[in-house]
């Protein structure tokens, strides 16, 4: 198990073409850890931000009567992913890892897997 310092920096490291990372817990829009980012990338305000997209999806979903559970979405711009996970498990409720990716570097895919195997080894 790790704790989110080495989590963060394990995202960093072995998720090629990771730009910036965070722990974020979505029913207050803080940012408990970040990683990365840098003066185009703020963390932080893209924590806030990201967590009103995941209330209006969980929303959504309670206003379809959808009985599922989020895994994680994926924001595409021009030059980026933006990868949002939400936490399972009985500690990692009303959190998400929010992955920011350079998408000329990176493998969608891969980032996928890592960011899970991320959070099945993250102790809270």
């Amino acid at each position: 198990m790790a704790n989110l310092e080495v989590s963060l920096k394990d995202a960093m490291t072995s998720i090629e073409g990771a730009l910036g990372v965070a722990l974020v817990d979505y029913t207050s829009g803080m940012a408990l850890g970040t990683l990365g980012g840098g003066k185009d990338l703020d963390l932080t305000v893209a924590a806030a931000g990201n967590t009103d997209v995941i209330r209006a999806k969980v929303r959504t979903m309670e206003l379809l009567g959808m009985q599922d559970d989020i895994e994680d979405l994926l924001i595409t711009l021009g030059g980026q992913y933006h990868l949002i996970r939400l936490l399972t498990g009985r500690n990692g409720a009303g959190l998400f890892l929010y992955l920011v990716l350079d998408k000329g570097k990176s493998n969608l895919a891969m980032a996928r897997h890592q960011l899970k195997r991320i959070e099945a080894g993250l102790e809270l």
